[in-house]
């Protein structure tokens, strides 16, 4: 399993999934460009002493993640989509991708990709978002759940 974090901008949020990668044995990458160095104290921090144990890759863009492991497959998570979470048949092998806590992933690769698009469903009023290291606890548990890898 693999999470991806497509210009992720907020160091402690990028720290908590680091630390819930480093918990479930699940890659980690990040896209550049990014909104802090690597070696900020905040993220640092936020993943306290388990970066040792986080399987980390670091790309150039999103053109350059695309070229490495071409034919992987990626799943996609933003508010705008239209289908839950729930209902993606997760595999092993799926990259989960995430986009920067200020817009998301862009709408064209939303709509480029519908069928590989999700949401996690929101009900309460005048809510814009889930924190990003928040989305990805949901919905990196629900694969491992399906896996049956918990």
């Amino acid at each position: 399993m693999h999470i991806v974090l497509v210009q992720p901008e907020i160091p402690p949020n990028t720290g908590s999934i680091a630390r819930l990668c480093a918990a479930t044995n699940t890659t980690l990458h990040l896209v550049a460009p990014l909104g802090f160095k690597i070696d900020d104290k905040h993220l640092k921090r936020a993943g306290l002493d388990y970066w040792k144990y986080v399987d980390i890759r670091l790309h150039d863009s999103w053109e350059d993640f695309l070229l490495q492991d071409e034919g992987k497959r990626l799943l996609f998570f933003s508010k705008r989509a239209i289908q839950s979470y729930t209902k993606a048949r997760y595999q092993e092998t799926d990259f989960l991708v995430f986009g920067p806590e200020t817009r998301g992933l862009p709408q064209q690769l939303l709509d480029a990709h519908q069928e590989r698009a999700y949401c996690i469903p929101m009900m309460g009023q005048g809510v814009r978002s889930l924190n990003l290291s928040n989305a990805v606890s949901i919905v990196l548990y629900e694969a491992l759940r399906q896996l049956g890898r918990v």
